[in-house]
């Protein structure tokens, strides 16, 4: 498969994999490592703005039905809950709010309270 025909999945595993390479035989540059530290800033900055929105987004969900996301989100995925779709949209902003705090601690990051 050329880089034409690879998923960007396998670009970006492939793009790793030559990083660590360099990385491990001592040939990583300044450039290269102030370049990998302002994009791994920028991941951290931008999963912190929409952890900001989506815990702004939750705080709607919870003061219109009366309950916190994490009760509400458990009794939707044991079927206590019917398939409204605000209830669909509210259990999805709960795992999206979720990886977005898994990485930010992947990147080393403290998560917003």
């Amino acid at each position: 498969m050329n880089a034409t025909q690879a998923s960007p999945q396998n670009l970006t595993s492939q793009y790793l994999q030559r990083l660590a390479e360099l990385y491990q035989s001592g040939q990583t540059s300044l450039v290269l490592e102030r370049g990998l530290r302002k994009l791994l800033d920028y991941e951290a900055e931008e999963n912190r703005r929409l952890l900001i929105q989506l815990t702004s987004d939750l705080r709607a969900f919870e003061e219109e039905h009366h309950l916190t996301s994490s009760t509400f989100y458990h009794r939707y995925m044991t079927g206590q809950t019917d398939d409204r779709m605000d209830f669909v949209e509210w259990a999805s902003l709960v795992q999206m709010a979720e990886n977005a705090k898994r990485r930010l601690n992947i990147l080393g990051q403290p998560v917003p309270a």
